[in-house]
Formats: C-alpha cells, structure tokens, sequence
C-alpha cells in the first residue's frame, strides 16, 4: 500500500465548509490543499494553497485539478459521477464512484442498505403521478415523498396525509423522480461518523445524538445519553457493513432513527458530518484528520474523547449580533467559536458552530446552547 506523505498535495471537490475544515487538518499535517469549486471566495478556497473555480462538467479543468494533486477528495455529493472518471484517469479519488452514486440518489441508497440486510423505512419509486397513488395506497396514505436527487436539510419533501391532493404535491416537487418513504416512529435521531482506512481497517465516532429544528441540524452531543451499549454495537456494525459494501476509503456517515425495536437508517453521508463537527476539539483525532490520513492510506488515528456538544450557527444566530456578545462567548470555558467565511447572512445558512467540552455529555450541551444565546445578549 503505497503511502502519500506530508508535503504532497491533496486535492478536494467543494468549496464549502467541510472542505475548509479538511484544508485546514491537511495544512497543519503539512500537506497542500487544492480546492475545485464552482464559486469564488469559497470558505475552503480562503485556507486552501489554490483554488480553480470551474464548473463540476468541464472536463480539462478537471485533468488539469488532477494532475496538481496526488489524490482527491470531496466535500459534498451532488458531484456528476462522470466527473470522478476524469479524475481517476489520473489520480484516485476517495471515496470512490460506487459511494458517491449510491449517496447521491435516495433509492439507490436505500436499496443498498436493504440489501445489507440493514433495516430501513419502507420505500417506493415514484416516477410518476400513477407511481405516487399506488405507492401511497401501499403506505394508507401516509409517508413522505423526497425527490432522489439534490435534497437536504428538508429541501426537495413533502408529507403525504390521506387529506393530501397527490396531483398537487407531485406538481410541487416539479414532477421529479422521488421515492415516497414510511413515516417512522423514533424516539431520537442518531448518527455514527464511520472511519475506513485503505488497509480497511475502522474505526468510528458515535452514536452522537443530533437535535434538528425546521429539518436543520440544530445541536449534536456526545456520547449520546441513555442509549444501551447494543444499541451503540448495532450502529457501529451497520456502518462498518455499510462502507464494507461500498468498498469506502475515508469518512462517512450513517444517519439513524432511535426506534423502540433498535436503528432504522435514514440516510448516509461519504464525507464528514455536521454532526461530527464536535470531534475537531472533542476527540483525539477530528473527523478532518481522519479525511486526510484514510486518503492517504495513514493509520488511523486515535477517538479517545471528552464529553462535547456542538451547536450550529446558522444566519439567524448571527443576525445582529455585537462585540459584547462575542465577548460574552468567548469569556466562557472550554468554549470554541468556528465561523466558515461565508459573507452574506441568510436565515437557515450555516455559517458556524459551537462546540463546548464538559465532564458530561448533558453540561456540555446545556453550556453550547447558552454560548450561542450569549451571542445575542
């Protein structure tokens, strides 16, 4: 297994936050980070040694990204596939193709996970208006109907109740091709951020308890309170089965719904996590590092942790806020601001996150919430 050592150059598809976080792992290990991203002024481009900005299609900007760098990466999943053929003509890009394509259409990810023999939500494709009725005469007419493609943080979904018009709800997600989901009944939702070396060897962080507001990622804490160690055994098995399956070098994430009879997977990620954000000072080794040292084909590194909580920074949280409230932040302990770069505010765009470290999982997330309130105060 032939190892890329500090001093060569890593290359990362995404401009955006995570792959700021991972610029910044690589360049403290002594690597050189070229971004391609389609925007200017991206928050990875702002720490990264070079930046091309280019669309995801044009294929001789992307060989000439390809032979900059001695492998790639990337930091978000709506990345044409074809554009990772380009690259691996040159250079290899992990994670590969098999989980790029698998995470960035719903029923092909379900499908994969069901064929695992892992328990999912019950699932139909929809391609049609007469697709969407028979599927919901399946599920009594209650379900939530997602587009296969481009959605998150609840964008691209629709709830279907036996008083919903379907030809309605079809016309407002513009006729795409969707799966309509069972609704299910959890008692929380958890994540595992999954860690595979080029060796497959493993490692993980979680299960991390995540709390949403408005289908955003609201506050993740770790470890999770409460949670029977054969739940966490349960988690961790399926996504190690789960990357085993889509032969997956690097970071990825496996959301869950805590269920009464054990986890349901939700979705997966092949990236880090927004909820793993809290391992940059909560662990010995941040998700980020272990992006950078599994593409590399370096050991694993340690997830030895203290008891964290992080909470997103969205626009809103940032909204007015002034220097006293930054100094209210900042005089509390154990305490850490990250702010992405990202110039304008908008309601629900995530421009940071707080991460606060305690001697229990449920202090530390009572203190990262009054860290963000303070902000305001």
């Amino acid at each position: 297994m032939q190892q890329i050592l500090p001093g060569s150059t890593l290359g990362v598809l995404g401009g955006g936050q995570l792959g700021r976080m991972f610029s910044m792992a690589a360049k403290r290990m002594g690597y050189r980070v070229v971004v391609y991203t389609d925007g200017q002024d991206s928050p990875a481009g702002q720490v990264s040694d070079c930046t091309i900005v280019s669309s995801y299609t044009d294929e001789d900007a992307l060989s000439e990204f390809s032979r900059q760098v001695d492998v790639v990466t990337y930091e978000f999943e709506n990345i044409p596939t074809k554009s990772l053929q380009v690259i691996e003509k040159v250079c290899p890009v992990r994670p590969g193709e098999r989980a790029l394509a698998t995470a960035q259409h719903r029923f092909r990810e379900k499908s994969t996970v069901r064929d695992q023999g892992i328990p999912t939500a019950d699932f139909y494709l929809v391609q049609s208006l007469e697709d969407l009725e028979a599927a919901a005469t399946k599920l009594n007419h209650s379900g939530i109907l997602k587009t296969v493609s481009f959605g998150y943080d609840g964008k691209g979904q629709r709830r279907i109740t036996p008083e919903s018009d379907l030809a309605e709800v079809w016309a407002e997600l513009g006729q795409a091709e969707s799966i309509l989901e069972e609704l299910i009944d959890f008692e929380r939702e958890v994540s595992v951020v999954g860690v595979r070396g080029l060796d497959g060897s493993f490692c993980c962080y979680g299960p991390i308890l995540n709390h949403h507001e408005n289908h955003i990622l609201d506050v993740s804490v770790f470890p999770c309170p409460d949670i029977a160690d054969q739940v966490t055994n349960e988690g961790v098995e399926m996504t190690r089965t789960i990357m085993e399956a889509l032969e997956a070098v690097g970071v990825l994430c496996v959301e869950f719904f805590h269920t009464g009879n054990g986890l349901v997977v939700n979705e997966i990620a092949p990236r880090p996590h927004n909820s793993g954000h809290l391992t940059i000072e909560g662990h010995a080794t941040s998700q980020f590092e272990q992006q950078v040292r599994t593409i590399c084909g370096l050991p694993l590194g340690d997830v030895s942790f203290r008891p964290v909580a992080m909470a997103n920074l969205l626009g809103q949280h940032l909204d007015g806020v002034t220097a006293a409230g930054y100094s209210q932040l900042f005089s509390m302990p154990e305490t850490h601001l990250h702010l992405y770069g990202k110039g304008r505010l908008a309601v629900d765009r995530k421009m940071g996150h707080i991460t606060t470290i305690a001697d229990e999982s449920s202090t530390a997330e009572r203190n990262a919430r009054r860290a963000r309130a303070a902000l305001k105060s």
